[in-house]
């Protein structure tokens, strides 16, 4: 076996990663809000390997760019934040920029990158969208339903970019809510991966076949991290979603949902976790002949919806015996994200997990504002 070989094969550790993120990550932008007047100085402060381009802007004039770097023969496309209010994707490529400029002792994994890659990076495809924290643009369009009627400019702004630079890989980012869980125990879905299907066969075409390898990588570094925590996002073909789209048309397009750790509310924990698979999914198509079969894809545990915000077990609400689930609403308020409480489910949960689960509340609730006050006055 030749040294080359060797090299070629020396993979990533986790060790590494989790002793270079903390000194390292982009501590800039933190929390669930992540708006384009935070990350623009950040970009604009990029060194000389990246690229910065503004390559338009919203209906409410808000700039839209893109970051390229890279000298390689493989085309890698990114974007995050379709949807304005699911921002860990941008956070982790935040951190990933990072890493290119200062790699310290995982430079030979930085220099893999730049000697094999071109990546072009869109941070912020919906900053209108990010401004209101919602999912859709101003003018209320889903850009993920988007790809075929692209009546959006930031839908057109990206599939311009796809044509034109004609990428091997595309990584579609996204957030997930907290409900989605994973395995029997229903832990949190931290993260969820999905090879796009390209019809309503859902056919293992070769595009969804190598997309799947790229998960399989993903999966194998982060399962030693998070184990029980990744799940497999539902591959319904969607006629009108982007990254279903994409496949078809014959760009690997592999989808990162970007979900719940336990008590990790601001998605901090996660962006990590984002970051981790962003990077190892960059560095397989590098490797890629390192990987195991695709097969692996499908022993990634589906999603459910077994998780709750919290659950109150073994209470009486109307005079009965139940147990109530509560999920958190997001709302902006004086520009913070707020977390409301809000009654999912009364019923038997004991096959659901909760991030907090409360037992024998000694309280008889009349109704659902009974229990939405006493949370409020439990600071809960």
């Amino acid at each position: 076996m030749s040294f080359n070989y060797i090299c070629k094969m020396k993979q990533i550790e986790i060790e590494e990663l989790e002793n270079w993120y903390p000194k390292n990550y982009q501590n800039k932008i933190v929390g669930r809000r992540v708006i384009i007047g935070q990350i623009i100085p950040i970009m604009d402060n990029l060194n000389s390997l990246f690229k910065v381009n503004k390559i338009g802007v919203s209906p409410l004039k808000k700039e839209i760019r893109n970051i390229i770097f890279g000298k390689g023969k493989t085309k890698i496309l990114i974007w995050t934040q379709m949807h304005g209010n699911e921002s860990s994707g941008t956070k982790a490529l935040f951190d990933f920029f990072n890493f290119i400029e200062r790699p310290g002792q995982l430079t030979y994994f930085r220099d893999k990158i730049l000697n094999n890659c071109k990546l072009l990076c869109v941070p912020m495809l919906n900053p209108d969208g990010a401004e209101a924290y919602t999912r859709v643009n101003s003018g209320g369009i889903d850009l993920n339903r988007d790809v075929i009627d692209k009546k959006a400019i930031e839908s057109r702004i990206l599939q311009d970019i796809l044509l034109e630079f004609q990428p091997d890989y595309c990584f579609n980012m996204h957030d997930q809510r907290t409900i989605f869980s994973v395995g029997k125990n229903n832990k949190p879905a931290t993260l969820s991966f999905l090879a796009p299907s390209e019809d309503k066969e859902r056919s293992l075409t070769d595009g969804r076949i190598e997309t799947m390898k790229v998960i399989v990588s993903m999966n194998n570094l982060l399962k030693k991290c998070i184990p029980g925590q990744i799940g497999r996002y539902t591959d319904e073909f969607y006629p009108t979603a982007t990254g279903d789209n994409f496949q078809k048309m014959g760009f690997n397009t592999v989808l990162i949902e970007s979900g719940h750790y336990k008590g990790d509310y601001q998605r901090e924990i996660t962006r990590k976790y984002t970051f981790f698979a962003l990077l190892q999914g960059i560095l397989y198509t590098v490797d890629a002949g390192h990987v195991e079969d695709h097969q692996s894809y499908f022993e990634i545990p589906d999603n459910e919806k077994k998780y709750l915000d919290i659950i109150l077990k073994n209470v009486k609400y109307q005079g009965k015996k139940s147990d109530i689930g509560i999920l958190y609403e997001e709302k902006l308020r004086n520009n913070e994200v707020c977390f409301d409480s809000k009654v999912d489910k009364i019923e038997d949960l004991a096959n659901y997990n909760a991030d907090k689960i409360i037992d024998k509340v000694e309280v008889n609730f009349r109704n659902l504002a009974d229990v939405v006050e006493w949370l409020k006055n439990k600071n809960i």
